[in-house]
């Protein structure tokens, strides 16, 4: 099944056209040109909320449309809140790519035959392994926004640290946050993105093994990605914490984990014959 084309089209649109206002803002400064950038992001979240209030049920967070679309609408919020709080700075440049990305990714990504369920069906049923299922997409879900905001803020400050190698004048083209700035912002989404990984890694294992008739075991593409995704977050903890490691090489690594949960997310559940997703 595709996603409903038109209805999608119409939030990336908006975030397309708030993207383009923005880059004209970076050359030609007016106070109009952002305020509209920011009614089409808004009016961009608007449409993505109705359209996941209708469709998350249906598609599933298990799916990777349904988590995709889902951590690229935690990040237009993410966006909409630095675009107003972080007014002074090309905040939008870097965040919106990265939401239109995720959802052209979700739009490709393989769907399966939606079910009825509606969010009342979803509640009601939600017991037993169901529930835990739920926990343990949710806790994955946040531990990828939390990737995602390590990637914004490294590739922010690779952009900044090129700026200050070439000796950009401060006031000429993109205004970002300083590196030390940037770089605390990469750190706290490591942190807090780490404890939420490891606990929806070791949750699922509990489900696995629930399920391990069901699935191929250890070999199924998204588990294992979720584990290497884990093994690159502890290496990537070691070597800040352990080594000290800073600046250019932690935010490479942040870009690596950010590249690995791409793929991650864009796998699904493999099933044995006769299995059920």
């Amino acid at each position: 099944m595709q996603l409903p084309g038109v209805t999608t089209v119409c939030f990336a649109a908006s975030y397309a056209l708030a993207l383009g206002l923005e880059l004209v803002q970076v050359l030609w400064p007016r106070q109009a040109l952002r305020l509209i950038a920011l009614l089409c992001g808004g009016a961009g979240l608007l449409a993505q909320t109705l359209f996941l209030l209708v469709q998350v049920p249906r598609l599933g967070l298990e799916s990777p449309a349904g988590s995709i679309l889902l951590i690229a609408w935690i990040l237009a919020i993410f966006y909409l809140y630095g675009a107003i709080h972080h007014r002074q700075f090309a905040w939008a440049i870097f965040v919106l790519p990265l939401v239109l990305g995720l959802i052209g990714v979700a739009t490709l990504a393989p769907v399966d035959d939606p079910s009825d369920t509606t969010w009342g069906d979803l509640l009601t049923n939600l017991r037993g392994e169901k529930f835990w299922g739920l926990i343990h997409g949710g806790l994955l879900l946040l531990s990828a926004v939390g990737v995602c905001v390590g990637f914004v803020a490294s590739v922010m400050y690779l952009w900044q640290a090129h700026r200050l190698k070439a000796k950009v004048p401060p006031r000429q083209g993109i205004q970002l946050l300083s590196l030390e700035r940037l770089e605390a912002m990469n750190r706290r989404a490591i942190v807090l993105a780490f404890p939420l990984l490891t606990a929806g890694v070791f949750l699922g294992a509990i489900l696995l093994v629930q399920r391990s008739a069901q699935l191929r075991g250890w070999t199924d593409p998204r588990i294992m990605g979720a584990c290497l995704l884990w093994l690159v977050f502890a290496i990537l903890l070691y070597l800040r914490y352990g080594y000290h490691l800073r600046g250019r090489r932690i935010a490479q690594w942040t870009i690596a984990a950010f590249l690995l949960l791409l793929v991650t997310l864009a796998s699904t559940h493999t099933t044995v014959q006769g299995g059920s997703p």
